[in-house]
């Protein structure tokens, strides 16, 4: 994108305000809290989320998570999120990630809740707060999101901001370990956001 020519790819990206919510860049001084926060969460996030490598929530593995961030974003591939309540407590994340340009427009969004926010309303916020940025900064004309078949709390988050279900993927991707068969949704920029 062309205003990152001047300015570094992390300091170009708005911090986006929701419900109750905003949500900015990851930063290392959220190291504590996002290493607290997903560790105390691992048996609440594994079932839904790739292996975790041994090291996951290290020191170390996050500086390299920071490092592959900017580089995606200087790239354009993506932009990732930490979700925090108003009063500055990190609660998840939410990513913008295979950004297709092209005749294509589109992109995948995947995000995460710590289990002691889950369930409150803070990513059906920030998923609300994501939206107008993917549609009118980033020029995108589809946002996909897919989910396991069994996750009520994800099926719910979507059909709650307007996604569409559009499909069955088998053996969509790796979670947990397996091959996992996936729904496949979908929102669009003239679609009315619920």
């Amino acid at each position: 994108m062309a205003f990152f020519r001047t300015l570094s790819a992390v300091e170009a990206v708005p911090t986006l305000s929701g419900q109750g919510v905003f949500l900015r860049v990851p930063q290392m001084i959220d190291y504590p809290a996002w290493a607290t926060l997903r560790d105390e969460s691992r048996a609440f996030l594994q079932p839904w989320e790739p292996t975790w490598p041994h090291d996951d929530v290290s020191r170390l593995a996050y500086r390299k998570r920071l490092k592959r961030y900017v580089r995606e974003l200087e790239l354009d591939q993506a932009y990732p999120f930490f979700v925090f309540r108003e009063d500055g407590q990190l609660v998840g994340g939410v990513t913008v990630s295979q950004i297709r340009r092209g005749v294509s427009q589109t992109c995948s969004i995947g995000y995460w809740m710590g289990q002691r926010h889950a369930g409150k309303g803070h990513m059906t916020a920030a998923v609300r707060a994501l939206t107008p940025f993917v549609f009118e900064s980033l020029k995108l004309r589809r946002i996909e999101a897919a989910c396991l078949p069994r996750n009520a709390a994800s099926i719910r988050l979507l059909e709650r901001t307007g996604f569409k279900r559009e499909g069955y993927a088998r053996e969509y991707l790796c979670i947990a370990g397996l091959w996992q068969d996936h729904l496949l949704y979908a929102l669009l920029r003239g679609d009315a956001v619920g």
